[in-house]
């Protein structure tokens, strides 16, 4: 069944954007991720302009979240304070990501940042989480047999400690809130909710308590994604509400699946599969960036 999208100015397959809904969201509800860095490059690879996907990705992103952070409350699993201090820093990043977001739309060069900033994203942080999915399935020999640190080094020497009683830490509310700022100004100018560098980020820089950093990532993808939103409708007038709402059906039921899904395998084989997909996801932009257009010029009549 086709619909026609006003703002993308296209026609697409409703049950298509569904099913691609239903997946992202599930990603969310297993990994804690917004699922915007597979939502955006499919769209896009669809045919959707990549403002447009960016834009109503934030959309989608806000609807999994509820949906997945409803899940893990129920469980315990979130960490409101540490949540608090990330939205901070989040909302900043945002609204500087706006700005920016703007200034490269204006110049022409927004379609040409989006793709060159996953390809280096994607393909960086999809190494690292397959290498380590590897060592940890015992594929591959670890790089030292000595323990991390239970901090990260910068972390513990910040000034101005607070107790987050429900992540077990007791540091500097200034990294996760630096976190939370990177995080904001990804969701804008790529319509990623920023959990996929959140959720690493917080066990291995922080510290955090792993049950709690999943449904924690989600807290503050939600509230950033929403103000994202907003921003984007009033701003760069680039959401298409129909598309949103198609991707909003399908990715609410797959984030209660994914929260599901966490308790009944194993997470080094979900680690192992969400690394293959984003270098998978990585490989194609990058082979869209390089392939030449069939028409280099257009024509516009007036």
């Amino acid at each position: 069944m086709d619909i026609y999208l006003p703002i993308a100015g296209l026609s697409v397959n409703a049950l298509l954007i569904v099913a691609l809904g239903f997946l992202v969201g599930l990603l969310s509800g297993m990994f804690g991720v917004g699922g915007g860095f597979l939502t955006t490059p499919l769209l896009i690879f669809y045919g959707i302009p990549p403002t447009v996907a960016v834009a109503s990705a934030t959309t989608q992103i806000t609807g999994a979240s509820v949906s997945g952070v409803h899940a893990h409350m129920r469980r315990g699993g979130v960490c409101l304070r540490m949540g608090a201090v990330m939205i901070a820093g989040g909302l900043v990043g945002a609204v500087i990501g706006v700005g920016l977001f703007r200034a490269l739309q204006s110049s022409g060069q927004i379609d040409l940042i989006i793709g060159f900033l996953y390809v280096l994203l994607l393909g960086s942080i999809g190494a690292l989480m397959l290498k380590d999915a590897m060592v940890a399935l015992g594929w591959m020999q670890p790089a030292r047999s000595t323990a991390p640190p239970r901090h990260n080094k910068w972390v513990a020497s910040l000034p101005g400690r607070w107790r987050f009683y429900a992540s077990g830490l007791y540091i500097s509310p200034l990294a996760p809130m630096a976190l939370g700022f990177i995080a904001g100004i990804l969701t804008v100018l790529l319509g990623v909710g920023g959990g996929f560098i959140l959720v690493p980020a917080m066990i291995y820089l922080l510290g955090m308590a792993a049950r709690v950093v999943i449904g924690t990532s989600l807290v503050m993808i939600l509230a950033v994604s929403a103000v994202t939103t907003v921003l984007h409708a009033v701003t760069t007038q680039s959401v298409d509400i129909v598309l949103a709402g198609l991707l909003l059906v399908g990715g609410v039921v797959g984030a209660q699946y994914g929260a599901r899904l966490t308790t009944r395998i194993k997470p080094d084989l979900l680690r192992l599969a969400l690394a293959v997909i984003i270098l998978a996801v990585a490989l194609r932009m990058a082979l869209g960036l390089a392939w030449q257009p069939d028409e280099i010029y257009t024509v516009f009549y007036l």
